[in-house]
């Protein structure tokens, strides 16, 4: 029987060394891709004004939302752009101030979830603590979630800490968007955002957390791929439910100081040498994240 490789047979130093480069062309476009996306939205709801076109555009600028809290994630870890004070910036004004969240406070957070990922100590877990859970809790979270009640309940708490001193990029966001939108003659437009926000965001982030760590093998093992999930997404889910790459997760707790931009390519070189034999950590799309995320039914279960 042949010994299993090790990683850094899988992954030789030089090569992790090319993976870990960040390249600013490469940051600058994520950053484009995703500030165009959204102005597109908003440029046909604003040209084809109906109820179609808003829904569409909300559900669509949910998923611009989550990406671009993931390039917040992205500039907390100093990945995206060679420079730090570039990533501090991006992160903070360009990409956090929109959806009310603080890079810095972000980062003090997140940091904290990588080191004690698989541990009590993990400030993520609750998130996912009680996954697998029946289908019938799902489907509570799910309709609070489209309901509005998560979004509404997580809005209030946002603006109830509101300081002009800490918040006024994003109110400075908020107020040009709204004159710019309603010099175009379509102020109604401005309330997809909070559409998005309240409605759209919460399930999308949910089943993103699901993927990422509700699903893991052993969430109280160290390992990345006991304790965390990676995603195979079709094109339509990394529109919407995976921007940015979010769903290598297992790839980028190995290895977080790769840019999210090189983790599909970490992924290959990773799966070619048998680092995922073995492990149940990849689901092939998110209908399988969702299928994995259940016990049977007829199990009772406490969480709601």
């Amino acid at each position: 029987m042949s010994k299993r490789p090790t990683l850094s047979q899988i992954l030789p130093k030089v090569e992790l060394r090319r993976l870990q480069t960040k390249s600013n062309w490469r940051a600058l476009q994520m950053l484009l891709f995703n500030w165009v996306f959204v102005f597109a939205i908003f440029a046909c709801v604003i040209v084809w004004p109906n109820i179609v076109s808003f829904t569409v555009g909300a559900i669509l600028l949910g998923g611009r939302q989550l990406g671009l809290a993931i390039l917040v994630h992205d500039c907390a870890h100093k990945s995206m752009f060679v420079s730090e004070r570039v990533n501090d910036f991006v992160g903070h004004y360009l990409c956090g101030a929109p959806i009310n969240l603080s890079l810095y406070d972000y980062r003090d957070s997140h940091l904290k979830h990588h080191k004690f990922a698989g541990t009590d100590d993990d400030p993520d877990k609750i998130f996912v603590d009680k996954y697998p859970i029946t289908k019938a809790s799902l489907k509570r979270k799910i309709m609070r979630d489209v309901s509005g009640q998560t979004g509404f309940r997580d809005t209030v708490r946002k603006l109830s800490h509101f300081t002009l001193k800490q918040h006024w990029p994003w109110l400075i966001f908020h107020l040009s968007g709204f004159i710019l939108i309603a010099s175009l003659g379509a102020p109604a437009a401005y309330l997809m955002w909070w559409a998005a926000e309240i409605f759209v965001f919460p399930v999308i982030v949910r089943i993103r957390q699901i993927g990422e760590h509700g699903i893991a093998e052993n969430r109280g093992q160290r390992a990345p791929r006991m304790n965390t999930g990676t995603t195979l997404a079709s094109w339509w889910e990394r529109l919407l439910l995976a921007p940015n790459y979010v769903n290598y997760h297992v790839e980028h707790h190995q290895f977080a100081s790769v840019p999210s931009y090189h983790l599909p390519e970490l992924h290959i070189r990773l799966a070619q040498g048998g680092y995922f034999d073995d492990y149940n950590c990849i689901a092939n799309g998110y209908a399988e994240v969702l299928r994995r995320a259940l016990r049977p039914d007829g199990l009772e279960h406490t969480a709601v």
